[in-house]
């Protein structure tokens, strides 16, 4: 099983504050650092205020080696699908090709009437979604010297030299992810390289990745093909007093912590992480809300990682 860092930078974070996290991620041996994209924090004053995911990531490209980079999830609503396909493709050309997108459909009202950022209805939201998705990928998959022309009902393009291209082979592996049972799965059929289940109980995963499986063969694709991931909120600790500081920290409480996320002493997240991996996860997101505190992630890679199967 996969483990990666995924952090929360509207909650209150300076890009600075980021680099160390990713830093600390690539030294400690972890797959990869991901981080939100939000504007506006969901609790407390979010000082010193949000960052841009891709302009972060841009920055992290410079700044590390080896770690993939990436957003759980970008929101359609905030970027028109053009622009966004050249940012990511230029941030994969930063990276030497370590960059994914994570794409959904944008859901937190109150970060875009903060921001002025139009917010239709679901399903135009959703509608917009599928379009963009079909907009990126087309943008990517088509070869150098030809164009890309694309006639929807909320986005249109003619004649579109489709530039840049990511550098990385296969091109930038799309994540799709959420709880529908209808159109999610087909999505992420049709589009995604990995399909992520956020917050929700192993059994659940199992179910999710299995309505993703069925539509991968209506869609006649080898489900082997897809990756499947979950993203759980992480504090672990040697011991109890390690462990409620860490959870008083992010303000939460220990028990509903290890009821619904990677916690609990080092044995104890083995367990957990064991529980995703039957359901058939391969890799998790661990969402690391305090980022101050690096030695967190030195425990889970000295304690934790090296026990996964």
């Amino acid at each position: 099983m996969q483990l990666r860092i995924f952090t929360e930078p509207q909650m209150g974070a300076t890009y600075d504050d980021l680099l160390a996290v990713a830093r600390r991620t690539e030294e400690t041996g972890f797959d990869a650092f991901f981080r939100s994209d939000h504007y506006l924090t969901m609790g407390g004053d979010g000082l010193p205020g949000p960052t841009d995911a891709w302009i972060t990531l841009a920055g992290l490209a410079r700044e590390t080696s080896r770690i993939r980079l990436g957003t759980l999830m970008t929101a359609g609503t905030f970027r028109l699908p053009g622009p966004l396909a050249i940012s990511v493709a230029q941030v994969d050309a930063m990276s030497g090709g370590r960059v994914e997108l994570g794409i959904g459909s944008g859901w937190f009202e109150a970060e875009h009437t903060a921001y002025g950022i139009p917010f239709p209805a679901l399903g135009e939201r959703f509608d917009r979604y599928e379009e963009q998705l079909a907009v990126i990928t087309g943008l990517w998959a088509t070869p150098v010297g030809e164009t890309f022309d694309f006639d929807g009902r909320h986005y249109r393009l003619s004649g579109s030299p489709a530039l840049p291209k990511p550098v990385q082979d296969g091109g930038v592996p799309v994540l799709v992810g959420g709880r529908g049972k209808r159109r999610t799965p087909r999505l992420a059929a049709r589009y995604a390289h990995e399909f992520n289940v956020p917050f929700m109980p192993a059994d659940e995963n199992a179910r999710l990745f299995a309505g993703v499986r069925e539509a991968c063969e209506e869609a006649g694709r080898d489900p082997s093909s897809m990756v499947f991931s979950s993203a759980l909120v992480l504090c672990v600790g040697r011991d109890e007093a390690e462990l409620a500081r860490r959870a008083a920290a992010i303000g939460r409480d220990v028990d509903e912590l290890r009821e619904h996320g990677v916690a609990g002493t080092p044995a104890e997240a083995v367990e957990v992480l064991g529980r995703y991996a039957e359901a058939g996860a391969e890799r998790v997101y661990l969402q690391v809300l305090d980022l101050s505190d690096l030695d967190h992630l030195d425990l889970v890679a000295s304690e934790v990682a090296p026990q996964l199967p």
